[in-house]
């Protein structure tokens, strides 16, 4: 279950404080998990606070729930993160055989819907 299930985010930034609340960590673990995750990167203000936005937070839910729910090494972590973003499929990153099998798939299901008339 994640920390974040029913809390609504509707400010455009929050502070250190209200992310430790939010996940009953201390603040010190934050900026640690800043330091060692890459994905966590908050905006700082004129006088060095971290102002985090809704989308730090939700990295910080899914590092909270491999290292504290499943019980992830930091570098397990790590490596859990860096396969889910390579798992995602954008345009971008589909290989030619992938868009070929995607593309055959969407013109028989034409062909399939234009005999049906």
């Amino acid at each position: 279950m994640s920390k974040l299930d029913g809390v609504e985010l509707t400010k455009l930034y929050y502070s250190i404080g209200e992310v430790a609340a939010l996940f009953n960590v201390n603040t010190s673990l934050i900026r640690f998990w800043e330091k060692e995750f890459t994905v966590i990167q908050p905006k700082k203000n004129k006088k060095g606070n971290r102002l985090f936005t809704v989308k730090d937070i939700e990295n910080f839910n899914k590092i909270y729930q491999l290292v504290k729910a499943e019980g992830y090494t930091l570098d397990g972590a790590k490596k859990a993160l860096r396969s889910k973003e390579s798992a995602i499929e954008t345009p971008g990153n589909l290989s030619n055989e992938q868009v070929i099998l995607r593309l055959e798939s969407i013109r028989a299901r034409l062909l399939e819907l234009k005999g049906k008339e």
